[in-house]
């Protein structure tokens, strides 16, 4: 089995593996700048599982920034029947895009 790691950032948890892709709600970052990600709730080297409470102590995973970049736009409708109400609402996240470099057990 291979090494894995949860983390925690942006008030969402995510399973992550060596090199392995994600994004995120938006990091401070250039491209190419490394991200230590150090709210790590699991980790596992691939025979054992140490899982925090709530996070690891000197645990962290390193991540590699690829891009800034905004994600597509959700739109929210609301209307009420009958009554001439309705209201369109678009949003667009600005997210980071990550690559995972290496996963510290701590």
């Amino acid at each position: 089995m291979e090494a894995y790691a949860v983390v925690e950032t942006g008030g969402k948890q995510y399973l992550v593996k060596q090199n392995s892709e994600l994004e995120v709600e938006k990091l401070a970052g250039e491209a190419g700048t490394s991200i230590t990600l150090d709210r790590v709730l699991a980790v596992s080297d691939g025979q054992q599982l140490k899982v925090g409470a709530p996070v690891i102590a000197g645990a962290a995973v390193i991540a590699t920034v690829v891009e800034q970049f905004r994600g597509e736009k959700t739109v929210s409708f609301k209307k009420k029947r009958r009554k001439g109400y309705h209201k369109k609402i678009g949003h667009r996240q600005s997210l980071t895009r990550l690559t995972v470099t290496a996963i510290q057990a701590g």
